[in-house]
This record gives C-alpha cells, structure tokens and sequence, in this order.
C-alpha cells in the first residue's frame, strides 16, 4: 500500500518515493491556456499551494529531463505535455520560511533566497558573461558574492530573467511560493511598510512590462493583498480567489478524489462521517475537501481536530481580538447559523490600531478556510456573503480558539476603543471608558492615597499603545513642565494633546470643578502649547484630568 504523503510538498519527491497522490497535473494545462501572463491563486495553509507549485517547476523545467515524473498522470496525454514539458528556464523561490521579528532580519533572509536561486542557475549563466552588458555583469557577480545593495535584491528577479531568457533563448517561468507570509508578518511584527516597499519592487520588476523574458507568472499565498500595495504597478495580473471558478478543482481535494482516496485505504465506509468533519469548503462552485486533514484522517483512521495549529494564526487573532461586534455573530456561528458580511478579495492592511473593520475581519475568516460562502449578491461593486463554519474541524476550532481569542481580548477593544476617542477628541467617551479603567484595574491602596504619579503612570502605560504617536512626559515647556503630551509622529495637523492631571486636595476642601479648572489655567498661564507650535502643530487641545480616589473627570480648555 502507498505512503500517505504527509506534509509532502515536493513534486519529484513524492514521486519517487511512490506515495499517493492525488492527480492535480492538469493545472499545468489551465496555467498554459489562461490568457493571463501573471497568475495569483491565493488559498487557505495546507491546501497544496507549494505542491503545486513545484509540480509546475518540474513540468516547465528545461535544465533536466523530468518527464518520466509524469507518466500516467492526467497532463501525460495532452498536447500541453508534448510541446511544454521540459521546454523553459523556471525561476522558483518560497517566502513560507520567512517570519521574522524585524526588518533587520527579514530582508538579509529573503536576500539569502535570491542569492540561492542565482546559484542553482549560475553554470549556465557563465556561459554568456561575455555577452552581458557591464551594468548587469557587476549586479550579477555582486549578487552572487553576497556583496549587493538593496537596490541590486529589489531588481535582482527581472535580471536574472533576463539573463536565463539570454542563455537558453527561452522567455522564463517565474514561480512564488506563499509570497504574503513575510508581509502579514511585517504587519503583526510591525515592519508592515517596508516589506511592502521592497515586494512592490521586487515583483513588479519582473512581473510588469517583462513581456520578452516573462512566459507566465504563478504566484501562490493565502490572500491578495490590495492593489494600494504590493501589487499598485500591475495591471497585468489575474486573481483567481477562492470565488472564482478558475482553478477551482486544483487545490484540496473534490468528492471523487476523496472517495477514491478512502476507497483505497479500506475506508469508505466513513465517508460519511469524513463528509461532516473535512468537507464544506466550495472553491467557485466545486465543493472541495480539507486536504491536509483528509490525508492524516487516512493515516491514522480516526477524525480529529488536524488543521488548527498548522500554522500562525496571528492576524486573524489580532483581528477578532480587536472587534467590538464579532462576539454577537459567533453566536450565531456557532449555533451553526449565518451572517451575511461584505468579503473583499483585496485585503487591505492599515493603521493595525483602530482601523479594523467586519469586512477586514470576515475576508480574513473567508479565504484563510474558517468560514465558507453558502451564497453570494454582487451589490454595488462588493460580494455579500452568506457565511457560515465550513465543517466540524472548523466548529471545534470556534469553540476551542476563536471563542478564547475573543475572551481575552475584550479589554484590548476597549483599550482601543479609548484611544480612538482620545485621539479624535471625543472626551466624553474617552472619561467613560478611561474611568472604568481606573475603576477596575487599579487597586484600593493605589488610589486611597490619591498621588498624581500613580494615576500619571497608568495613563502612561495606557498610552503606550498609540503606536503613531510620540508620547512625551514631564518636559520642560514654556514656564513648567507639562504632565503628558501626544503628537502623530508625522501628520501635524491631526490633534496635538496637551493634559494636566490633578488630584482633589481635600484640605484645600477643592471641588472636581475647581480642580479641573486649575488644570486647565497652569496649561495657559505655563503656555505649555508654545513648544508644540514651534514644532509646528496647528491643532492643539488641551484638557485637565482629575482624579479623586477611583473617580475620574476631563475637561477641555475650550
């Protein structure tokens, strides 16, 4: 009996090594015949992306004779086989390794990438280095002796098309694996912007107006990332998502592949059961199974719970963490029930403080595999979906994470739902919200002794959660120091906050209005603005806050 290719994503390897496989070789004949040039596929972890991608490096290849790989496989028979197979340069790289918690480490990784897929082709290019032009010569050699500039990596793809197109007088096949995974960590990690700079680079040099080295494009991840971002230069790409009925038998397995599969494990007599636990995932109008946990469901014959922790789940824990409606609509889910969401194919990552939103939070649910589409409107250039838990893997992983995820992350919505008040000036919520905070988190002993630097110290650690802005504290600024100040790092017309705190002074029998008063008058008498204006910041508020026990007031200045 044959292997269960478990966590197999090599095509040769799985060959060889005789393990099942589900034939999926006739996406090389839907990649040959589409008429887009560059081709993103984005699919939830575990659906056979990176298989599939090297089934099409091994098909393509023109640097060794693969064909054997393909026998009696369904592209055998074809004329795509006989005029295709073995006939191009490919151009292969993963980004699925690439996770790391800073830029500084991020970029000399990938560059170690780019420096590798040089090497594998660098007999055949020594060859003509006689032929190429001075400029690429250098770029070349400093790429492959490690000693490039950043510039060299960003435009390194588009020469070393060039330069295989010159050695074999063959246009090229490029092929990126899991090209998101260093970007959504950027954007958990908080480097989001920079990776974004150099994959806008890196891709679209080769993939835009590369028509004489570029043959096809195959781009494989689980989301696609808005055209604002990294793919703003293109407009030559097509995106098959899981809406789209292109590809839609490619990736996971359909109902015969899995009966078949089961069939010949001795094991289709629980199809039934597997029906319920792996199936519900519809990819265009193909319903498709789970494949990585239809595969360890057949190794070791029992159901359970394969796909939860097969890789991060970061954002999408940051996502629910951060929603102040999703708790009402997991009820809903989770009593098997749907919601119909706006699902945007083209996510977009923005300021990760406050501008989470449903449709961010239910595309991410969408395309990742937790939620599928039971049906669709197009109303006004957006799909409405009716979304639902896709099977009882997935029910489980509701119940077990996604509900803990919520649970622990209710204070974070309010710590955000604070800050957002604070920031857009609405002091009326932001009293109610800060006030509860002080309320349940600080402690009898801590407020009993009503001393401003406690109080000043919590806030300041609760501030330390606006990202974009600079928070300054105690400096000295016209005639005193000012309590603390919050200025957006880099949009100076966005509100500049200057805020005085006061403890009642019971012996002074002082009143919350004349606390908030005094407050207010040090921050004019002290000009404590006049720093911020020489800085240039032109909308500037100013606000006492008062604190009396576990009570808290704010007034502004105006």
């Amino acid at each position: 009996m044959q292997k269960i290719p478990i966590g197999r994503s090599d095509f040769q390897a799985l060959i060889e090594d005789k393990c099942y496989y589900v034939d999926k070789t006739l996406i090389i004949k839907e990649v040959i015949q589409s008429n887009a040039d560059v081709i993103l596929l984005p699919r939830p972890r575990r659906f056979g992306k990176t298989l599939a991608l090297t089934t099409l490096k091994y098909f393509f290849a023109n640097n060794e004779d693969n064909k054997h790989l393909f026998k009696n496989l369904a592209i055998y028979q074809t004329k795509e086989f006989t005029e295709h197979c073995g006939q191009y340069p490919v151009i292969y790289l993963t980004f699925k390794d690439i996770k790391e918690a800073n830029i500084e480490a991020a970029l000399p990784k990938i560059y170690a990438l780019i420096r590798s897929e040089f090497s594998r082709h660098e007999a055949v290019i020594n060859q003509i280095l006689d032929k190429i032009e001075h400029e690429d010569k250098r770029t070349y050699q400093n790429i492959i002796t490690g000693k490039a500039t950043p510039d060299n990596y960003g435009n390194s793809l588009k020469l070393l098309s060039k330069l295989l197109t010159m050695a074999y007088q063959k246009k090229c096949i490029v092929l990126i694996d899991e090209y998101d995974t260093p970007i959504q960590t950027g954007f958990i990690k908080g480097y989001y912007e920079d990776i974004i700079e150099f994959f806008k680079t890196f891709l679209g040099a080769v993939l835009k107006d590369n028509e004489q080295c570029l043959y096809k494009a195959v781009i494989t991840g689980i989301l696609r990332i808005s055209k604002e971002s990294t793919f703003s230069d293109l407009n030559n790409i097509a995106v098959f998502t899981l809406l789209d009925n292109e590809f839609s038998d490619k990736f996971g397995f359909t109902i015969p592949e899995v009966k078949r599969l089961l069939t010949a494990y001795h094991l289709i007599e629980n199809f039934a059961e597997v029906d319920d636990w792996y199936d519900g995932y519809k990819i265009g109008d193909t319903v498709i199974f789970n494949p990585w946990s239809i595969l360890n469901y057949t190794n070791r014959k029992r159901l359970g719970v394969y796909w939860a922790n097969t890789s991060s789940n970061d954002i999408i824990r940051t996502l629910v963490e951060n929603s102040a409606t999703f708790r009402n609509d997991l009820q809903v889910l989770l009593n098997k029930g749907s919601v119909e969401k706006v699902v945007d194919p083209n996510i977009t990552f923005k300021n990760k403080d406050f501008n989470f939103d449903d449709k961010m939070l239910y595309s991410f649910l969408f395309f990742s595999g937790y939620l599928k589409c039971n049906g669709k409107r197009f109303v006004r250039g957006k799909y409405l979906c009716q979304l639902s838990i896709v099977n009882m893997e997935c029910q489980y992983i509701f119940e077990d994470s996604i509900v803990g995820w919520l649970d622990a992350g209710f204070t974070n919505v309010k710590l955000k739902l604070m800050l957002k008040a604070l920031i857009e000036v609405d002091l009326k919520l932001f009293e109610k919200i800060f006030s509860e905070f002080v309320r349940d988190t600080l402690s009898y002993f801590d407020t009993a002794k009503k001393v401003e630097s406690v109080y000043h110290a919590f806030l300041l650690g609760l501030l330390v959660n606006l990202y974009d802005y600079e928070i300054i504290s105690n400096q000295e600024c016209g005639y005193g120091r000012s309590d603390i100040m919050i200025l957006h790092k880099e949009n100076k017309t966005r509100p500049a906050i200057i805020m005085e705190l006061k403890t009642i002074d019971e012996f002074e029998e002082e009143t919350k209005d004349s606390a908030l008063e005094s407050a207010i008058t040090q921050i004019e008498d002290r000009q404590y603005a006049a720093k911020i204006e020489q800085r240039g910041y032109t909308n500037i508020v100013k606000f006492g806050v008062v604190f009396d026990g576990k009570r808290v007031w704010i007034k502004s200045s105006e």
